[in-house]
C-alpha cells in the first residue's frame, strides 16, 4: 500500500492501458479517478468495482479530452491529483497528402494537447501537496516513426518533448515527469484486430501476430497492460525519485533497432 493517501487521475481509463494502470494504482493503495468521453452506467460501475476490489476511493468523471476546458475541469473536479497519467489517445492511418484535417486536429488535441492542459491544471495541486508525479503514456512511436501515422507519431513525439520541459520546470521540486513508451500492448482493441488481419493476409492468427502486428517488435511478444501499470507505479516509488524528464521503453527491443 505504498501509495495510500495519494490520488491518481488517469485519462482514457475505461478500458485498455488506462484501465490497467488505474487498477495498478488502486492495488498500490491510491485513490483513483477514472475518465473517458462517455458517461454510461458501465463506466461508473468500473469505479465501483475497483473500489470494492481494492478498498480505495474510486470515481469516474466524464470529460472530453479534445476540449481544453474539459481537460482542466477534470482536474478541478478530481479535487486532488498527486499522480497524473495522461493516457487518452486515438489513432488514424492515412498518407500525409490524404490525411483528413479533422482527424489530424483530433489526434493532436486528444493525444498531445490534453496532456498540456491536464498537467497545467494539476501542477498547482501537486505543489500544494508537496509531491507529484506526471506520467505520460507515449509510445514507441514517440521515439520512432512508421508510415501513414503522421498525426500519431507527431503527437507522441510531442508528448516526449512536453515531458522533458515539465521535468525541467519542476526539477527543484518533489515532482517528476516521465514518458512511458510501450510497443504494441495486448488490449481488447488489438485482440479485435487479429482475426481481421489474418483474414486480410490469408494467414493464421499466430502468423498475423508475428509477421504483421509485431513486425517491428523483436521479442515477438505483446506488452501487457499489467507491465505498463508496473512501470507507472514504479515511477511513483522512492527508487524513482531522481528519474525525471526521460522515457522508459517497454517495446520488446523495437527502439533498439
Amino acid at each position: 500500500m505504498q501509495l495510500k493517501g495519494k490520488t491518481a487521475v488517469v485519462t482514457g481509463s475505461n478500458s485498455g492501458i488506462g484501465l490497467g494502470v488505474a487498477r495498478g494504482f488502486a492495488a498500490a493503495g491510491a485513490d483513483v479517478v477514472l475518465n473517458s468521453f462517455t458517461d454510461s452506467p458501465e463506466d461508473h460501475r468500473l469505479a465501483t468495482d475497483i473500489a470494492a476490489e481494492f478498498g480505495v476511493n474510486t470515481r469516474y468523471i466524464q470529460a472530453d479530452m479534445s476540449d481544453p476546458d474539459a481537460c482542466r475541469a477534470l482536474i478541478e473536479k478530481a479535487g486532488a491529483c498527486d499522480i497524473l497519467v495522461n493516457n487518452a489517445g486515438i489513432q488514424h492511418v492515412a498518407p500525409v497528402d490524404e490525411f483528413p484535417v479533422e482527424k489530424w486536429n483530433a489526434i493532436i488535441a486528444i493525444n498531445l494537447s490534453s496532456a498540456f492542459h491536464t498537467t497545467a491544471a494539476a501542477l498547482p495541486l501537486m505543489r500544494a501537496a508537496g509531491w507529484g508525479r506526471v506520467i505520460n503514456i507515449a509510445s514507441a512511436h514517440g521515439l520512432r516513426a512508421s508510415p501513414f501515422k503522421s498525426a500519431y507519431v507527431a503527437a507522441k513525439h510531442g508528448v516526449v518533448g512536453l515531458s522533458k520541459v515539465v521535468a525541467l520546470e519542476t526539477a527543484r521540486e518533489p515532482i517528476t515527469c516521465n514518458a512511458i513508451c510501450p510497443g504494441y500492448v495486448r488490449t481488447p482493441l488489438v485482440d479485435a484486430q487479429i482475426p481481421d488481419t489474418a483474414k486480410e493476409y490469408g494467414i493464421s492468427e499466430e502468423e498475423a501476430i508475428e509477421k504483421v502486428i509485431l513486425l517491428k517488435q523483436p521479442s515477438k511478444e505483446f506488452v501487457s497492460v499489467e507491465q505498463v501499470a508496473g512501470i507507472a507505479t514504479f515511477l511513483c516509488s522512492d527508487a524513482a525519485e531522481q528519474i525525471t524528464g526521460t522515457t522508459i521503453s517497454a517495446d520488446g527491443g523495437w527502439s533498439a533497432q
